[in-house]
C-alpha cells in the first residue's frame, strides 16, 4: 500500500507518475462520463409523444372538443400533482396529462386562425376581393408538369397572411388569415429564379421578401388538400407586378442581400454545383431541375437540399471542434486555436445558430432544423449520450408547442427519426461494427446512414411509392462532401455583401465537393435497379419495418460469417446494377434479337427500333425523363444515330432529357408544325445544350442504318396547307394531325409508326401516294394511345397482325377505346398495350412473328 504524503508534503514531492493531459482531463469529466454506463433517462419521450398526437388530432377539431379536452387533462394533472403521497409513477402520469393539455390548446388556437374572419367565407363563396397580404415565405416557382398531352402552367406559390380585406360597401376588415398566394405566370421572357422563362409581373413577385405587404385583388378559392394550414388559396394575375404598401423588416433585408449574394456569388459556376449549393447552405432550391431533383429523391439525398440540423451542426463544429472534445483540454476547432473560453465560445455558437435562422427565415422548418441541430450538438459536447435522448424529446416538446402544424409535417417526422437513430442505433452499430475489426470513422459512418435509413424508409416509402437500394452507399459517398461545401458556401455567403470577387473564388471552391454530390446522385438514380417500387400506403409501411427488422436481425447473424456477407453484398450489387447479359438470361428482358421495342412510360409514347448493338433508333420521348431512361438502359441503348419527335406534345417530348441523358445521339428529327409553342422551345434548348442538330421531317424521306430502313409517309412536303397527290391536303387543326408517320422495315417484317394521327389526316394519308404502300403491315402502332378517333378504311387498308397500343394506367381518358380494340381485332390483329402487359418486344422474321413483355 503506497503511503500518501502527509498535510506538510507539498502535493509536486510526490514520486507518482504525472499522468499525461488527456487523462487528466477525463479524470476532471469522470462524473459526466460514467453516466453514458447507465440507463437512459426516457422520462421526457412520454410527454413529447403525446403532445405531438395531441397537437396532429386537435388541429381540425371542434373548438368545445378541444376544450373539453384541455380542461379536462389540465384539472387532472393538477389533481395528481397536489395529491399527497408518494410522487412515483403519479407526477408522469400528471407531466403527460399537462402537455397533452398544452398542445390542445396550442393547436386549438392555431386551428382557429383558420376559421376567424371574413376570409374563410369568401373562401367557401369564390369571391374576388382587394386584400393586403404579408408575405410569410419565400415566393418559389413551381415547375411545369405533364398533364395529358400538354404541359400544365407554371405558378409562382406564395405564402402569406391576409391582414385586410375590402368589403363590397367599401369598408376595411382587419384579420390575419393564413393563404396561399397563386401567381399566375404571364407571358414574357423575363428569366425567373431557376432559369424559368416568366413574365415581369411574375419575375417581381419572386423577387418579394418575407414580411413584405402588398396590396392584391385575388380569387380565394378552397385549398385542394383537407386540413392544410392555410384557409384557402388566392389566385393573382401575374401580369403585372405586386403593389408594395409596406416594405419588408431590416432583418429581412439583410437576409435577403446574404442570399442574393450567394446566388450571384454562385452565377458562373457549372450547371450542378450552381444548382445544388444554394441548396446546401441556406435551402435555396429555386435552380434544382427536375431532372437533378428526381435524382436526389431515387437516391434519398433529398435531406441534403433541405436546411437541416447538419448544417448548424457542421458549422458549429467548425467554431468548438470534434463534439467529443467540447470540454477536454484537446478540444480543437477555430475558437480554442484563437484562445477563446469555454463559456465565450458558447455564446458564438448561440449568435451563429441565431444568424443561421435569421439567413434560412424563421420559418417553422428552420427553427426545427436549429433546434434539433444545436440539442444535439449541445448533448454530444458534453460527452454525456444520457443526456441525448431527453434533449431530443424536449426540442419535440417546444416546437410541437410552438407550431402545433408540424405535428403533421412530414418533414418533421422524417427529421426526428433520423436523429433518434443516430443517438440511439447508430452508436450500438458503430460499436458492433468496430467489434469486428471495422475502422472507427468507417464503422460510424456505416452506422449512421444503416441506423438513418433504417428508421426513415418506411416513412420515405409512404412519401414515394418507392424504396431506394442505393441510399446507404450513395449517403455515404456524398457525406464527406457536404462538411466542405457547406462550410465554403457559408464562407461565401458571409463573403459576397462585402467582397463579391472573395466570395466567388470561396463559391468556385465550394463546387466541387458540390458537384461531386451531384454526380453521386445521378450515378446512383442510373442504376437499374436502384429502386423498387413499393405500396405507397401506411400499411406498406408497416410491412417495410418488418422486412428491414427481419433484414437487420439477418444481419447480425451474417456479420459472424464473413464469406456469407460477401456473397450477400455480391447479389446486392448484381440487383442493383443489373448487367445486361445477366438480366436477360434472369428476366428474358429484352428477348434476343428484338426488333422493335414500346417503352411502358405511362400515358404518353417511347419506342425504339433496334440498329445493331446498343444501338437504336428512338421514336418519341414520352412524359417522363426517369422512366424513358431507365426502358432505354434495360434495353441496353447507348448509341442513338436519331431522336424522332412525332409532334411536340408533352406526353411524347417531355421526356427528351431522359433519352438524351449519357448517350450518344447524331440528330433530332421534328414535324414542321411547331406548335405548342412552349415545347417547341424546350425541344430545341434541350438540343442546343448538347449540340443536336435538328431537322424537320417530310414525307418520301428515307433512311437506312444496318438492317434498319424506313421511310417518312406524313406529313406532305407542303403541309400545311397543301396538295398532295392532286387532292386538297386539309390543314392540321392541331399538332396531332401532322403527326411524323413512319413505315419501317427491318429483318422482313414491317411495322406502321402513326404518332397520334386524328381521322383527317389519316384518311388524307391513305389518299396520298404512299397509302398504296400501307396494306399488310406486321405490327401497328396504334395512333393515340388507342383513342375512339380511328379511321376504320384505314385499319382495314393495313390489316396488322399486331397491335400495340402505348397508355397510361387508369389514365382518365379512357385510352384504349374499346371500339378500337374490337375494330382491330375484328381484323385479325393481336392486341396488347401498356398499361396492362407493361414494356413489349417484337421478335421474328418475315415468317415469324411474336412479341415479348418485360
Amino acid at each position: 500500500m503506497s503511503r500518501l504524503p502527509g498535510p506538510s508534503t507539498p502535493p509536486q514531492a510526490t514520486a507518482l507518475p504525472r499522468p499525461p493531459a488527456h487523462a487528466t482531463a477525463r479524470a476532471r469529466l469522470g462524473a459526466a462520463d460514467r453516466p453514458q454506463e447507465g440507463p437512459t433517462d426516457l422520462r421526457l419521450v412520454p410527454p413529447a409523444l403525446a403532445a405531438w398526437v395531441t397537437a396532429a388530432s386537435m388541429l381540425g377539431a371542434a373548438p368545445a372538443w378541444v376544450i373539453g379536452v384541455a380542461v379536462a387533462c389540465l384539472v387532472t394533472g393538477v389533481v395528481l400533482l397536489l395529491w399527497r403521497g408518494r410522487a412515483g409513477r403519479r407526477v408522469a402520469i400528471a407531466a403527460v396529462l399537462l402537455c397533452v393539455a398544452a398542445a390542445a390548446a396550442s393547436a386549438g388556437l392555431h386551428g382557429a386562425d383558420l376559421r376567424r374572419g371574413p376570409v374563410p367565407g369568401l373562401v367557401r363563396e369564390y369571391a374576388t376581393v382587394t386584400a393586403e397580404i404579408e408575405v410569410t415565405s419565400d415566393p418559389r416557382l413551381t415547375r411545369p408538369r405533364v398533364k395529358g398531352d400538354h404541359m400544365a402552367p407554371a405558378s409562382v406559390l406564395v405564402g402569406a397572411e391576409v391582414r385586410r380585406v375590402e368589403q363590397a360597401d367599401g369598408t376595411t376588415v382587419a384579420t390575419r388569415t393564413p393563404v396561399l398566394v397563386m401567381v399566375d405566370v404571364g407571358p414574357g421572357r423575363e428569366s425567373g429564379r431557376g432559369g424559368a422563362e416568366v413574365g415581369p409581373g411574375a419575375a417581381a413577385w419572386l423577387r418579394l421578401l418575407p414580411s413584405t405587404r402588398v396590396r392584391v385583388s385575388a380569387r380565394l378559392a378552397p385549398t385542394m388538400v383537407e386540413g392544410d394550414r392555410v384557409a384557402g388559396v388566392a389566385r393573382v394575375s401575374g401580369r403585372e407586378g405586386p403593389e408594395v404598401v409596406a416594405e419588408p423588416s431590416g432583418v429581412q433585408r439583410f437576409a435577403g442581400r446574404l442570399r442574393a449574394g450567394l446566388r450571384a456569388a454562385t452565377e458562373p459556376l457549372p450547371g450542378d454545383a450552381r444548382a445544388l449549393l444554394p441548396g446546401l447552405v441556406v435551402g435555396d432550391t429555386s435552380r434544382i431541375t427536375p431532372e437533378l431533383d428526381e435524382a436526389f429523391k431515387a437516391t434519398d439525398l433529398t435531406h441534403t437540399l433541405a436546411v437541416s440540423g447538419s448544417n448548424l451542426t457542421i458549422i458549429l463544429a467548425l467554431l468548438i471542434g470534434p463534439p467529443g472534445l467540447a470540454q477536454l483540454v484537446e478540444r480543437r476547432g477555430l475558437a480554442p486555436r484563437l484562445g477563446i473560453p469555454l463559456r465565450t465560445t458558447a455564446v458564438l455558437g448561440g449568435v451563429l445558430t441565431l444568424a443561421f435562422v435569421v439567413v434560412c427565415r424563421p420559418d417553422p422548418s428552420v427553427l426545427r432544423a436549429a433546434a434539433c441541430g444545436a440539442v444535439v450538438l449541445l448533448a454530444l459536447a458534453t460527452g454525456r449520450r444520457r443526456s441525448l435522448l431527453p434533449a431530443l424529446a424536449t426540442a419535440v416538446l417546444l416546437l410541437v408547442l410552438y407550431d402545433p402544424w408540424l405535428a403533421r409535417s412530414y418533414g418533421f417526422l422524417l427529421s426526428v427519426l433520423a436523429t433518434g437513430a443516430l443517438l440511439t442505433i447508430g452508436p450500438r452499430w458503430s460499436a458492433a461494427l468496430q467489434r469486428r475489426r471495422v475502422p472507427p470513422r468507417l464503422a460510424e459512418a456505416l452506422a449512421a446512414a444503416g441506423a438513418a435509413q433504417a428508421l426513415c424508409a418506411p416513412v420515405v416509402a409512404v412519401l414515394s411509392a418507392r424504396v431506394s437500394l442505393v441510399a446507404v452507399p450513395c449517403n455515404l459517398l456524398a457525406e464527406f462532401a457536404v462538411a466542405p461545401a457547406t462550410v465554403l458556401g457559408f464562407a461565401a455567403l458571409a463573403t459576397a455583401p462585402v467582397a463579391l470577387p472573395v466570395a466567388k473564388v470561396l463559391a468556385w471552391c465550394a463546387s466541387w465537393p458540390a458537384g461531386w454530390i451531384a454526380d453521386v446522385a445521378r450515378a446512383g438514380a442510373a442504376l437499374p435497379g436502384s429502386g423498387v417500387d413499393w405500396p405507397g400506403s401506411w400499411g406498406g409501411a408497416v410491412l417495410l419495418a418488418v422486412v428491414t427488422g427481419v433484414v437487420v436481425l439477418a444481419g447480425r447473424r451474417l456479420l459472424r460469417h464473413p464469406w456469407w456477407c460477401g456473397v450477400c453484398g455480391v447479389l446486392l450489387v448484381l440487383v442493383v446494377v443489373q448487367p445486361p447479359p445477366l438480366t436477360r438470361v434472369v428476366t428474358g428482358w429484352p428477348p434476343p434479337g428484338w426488333r422493335f421495342a414500346v417503352c411502358d412510360v405511362g400515358q404518353g409514347d417511347a419506342t425504339v427500333l433496334a440498329a445493331g448493338d446498343g444501338t437504336g433508333v428512338v421514336v418519341d420521348a414520352g412524359p417522363d425523363p426517369v422512366l424513358v431512361d431507365r426502358c432505354l438502359r434495360t434495353l441496353g441503348i447507348t448509341r442513338i444515330p436519331l431522336v424522332v419527335l412525332t409532334h411536340f406534345h408533352a406526353d411524347h417530348v417531355a421526356g427528351l432529357p431522359g433519352v438524351l441523358r449519357g448517350r450518344a445521339v447524331g440528330a433530332i428529327e421534328t414535324t414542321g408544325f411547331e406548335e405548342p409553342v412552349d415545347q417547341v422551345e424546350f425541344v430545341r434548348r434541350e438540343a442546343a445544350r448538347r449540340h443536336i442538330p435538328v431537322t424537320q421531317a417530310v414525307a418520301g424521306e428515307e433512311r437506312r442504318t444496318g438492317a434498319l430502313a424506313w421511310r417518312v409517309v406524313w406529313p406532305p412536303p407542303s403541309s400545311p396547307p397543301g396538295v398532295v397527290g392532286g387532292a386538297a391536303t386539309p390543314e392540321p387543326e392541331g399538332p396531332n394531325d401532322a403527326s411524323v408517320t413512319l413505315l419501317v422495315r427491318s429483318g422482313g417484317l414491317r411495322f406502321l409508326l402513326l404518332g397520334d394521327l386524328e381521322p383527317p389526316a389519316q384518311q388524307a394519308l391513305l389518299r396520298s401516294p404512299a397509302g398504296a404502300s400501307l396494306g399488310g403491315v406486321d405490327v401497328l402502332k396504334v395512333a393515340h394511345h388507342g383513342s375512339a378517333y380511328q379511321d376504320p378504311e384505314l385499319i382495314r387498308r393495313v390489316a396488322p397482325r399486331l397491335a400495340l397500343i402505348s397508355c397510361g394506367r387508369d389514365n382518365p381518358y379512357g385510352h384504349p377505346a374499346p371500339g378500337t380494340v374490337a375494330a382491330l381485332r375484328a381484323q385479325g390483329a393481336v392486341v396488347l398495350r401498356t398499361d396492362e402487359d407493361g414494356a413489349l418486344a417484337v421478335v421474328g422474321t418475315d415468317g415469324e412473328l411474336r412479341v415479348v413483355g418485360g
